[in-house]
């Protein structure tokens, strides 16, 4: 796939996330400007500040994940990257645990992470806990994103994206995190296994 192409279905993907609060701020602006009760008008402004943060939320949570977000330097502080997944996820029924103690990590390791936590969100349908860690090996670091929940789902369609394997005429907005994930992973490049054995958990152990 051109570059062209799948910088389209990245757009595509990122004005699908916006659709929704940014359609909120526009209706809210409408019924603000006939509504005349105080009540309801302090209701419309509180329901307009929730749709701008969540604007600005995912605006900044895809800066990192899909964008140069940081930079261009090599290495990132990991901890822009927690700050900006918690607040993409404060509106949601998810938990996020970030046990993450280095303090810098290379650049496109946080947006593989970023993008398999996405992943990994996604598949919490009935919410749930986002466990992001890692830890310390004679060869190197192991990054583990975890999802954990009642239910979790992840589509065949994600897990070949993400492994290269999806045909392009397949590839839609919706699995283009999945596809970026894996050109990173083999960019780095970094080793990425994925367990999703268990119908309550989705694991990707990820090796730099």
């Amino acid at each position: 796939m051109s570059s062209v192409s799948f910088a389209a279905l990245l757009c595509s993907r990122l004005c699908h996330d916006l659709v929704s609060p940014v359609g909120a701020l526009s209706n809210g602006l409408e019924v603000l400007a006939d509504e005349h009760d105080d009540d309801m008008r302090l209701q419309v402004l509180s329901l307009l500040d929730q749709s701008a943060r969540q604007t600005a939320n995912r605006l900044q949570f895809f800066r990192l994940a899909f964008g140069a977000g940081g930079g261009f330097g090599k290495m990132v502080d990991p901890r822009d990257g927690e700050k900006a997944l918690r607040a993409f996820l404060q509106d949601s029924k998810t938990t996020l645990e970030w046990q993450i103690q280095s303090p810098s990590l290379p650049k496109d390791a946080l947006k593989l992470i970023l993008n398999l936590a996405l992943l990994a969100g996604e598949g919490l349908v009935r919410g749930g806990v986002l466990r992001i860690e890692s830890t310390g090996t004679e060869a190197g670091q192991v990054i583990e994103v975890s999802a954990s929940g009642p239910r979790v789902l992840f589509s065949s369609a994600a897990r070949d994206a993400l492994e290269g394997t999806l045909s392009e005429a397949d590839l839609e907005p919706r699995t283009a995190p999945a596809y970026l994930a894996g050109i990173v992973a083999r960019d780095i490049p970094a080793r990425l296994q994925i367990d999703s054995s268990q119908e309550d958990r989705i694991l990707f152990r990820i090796s730099l």
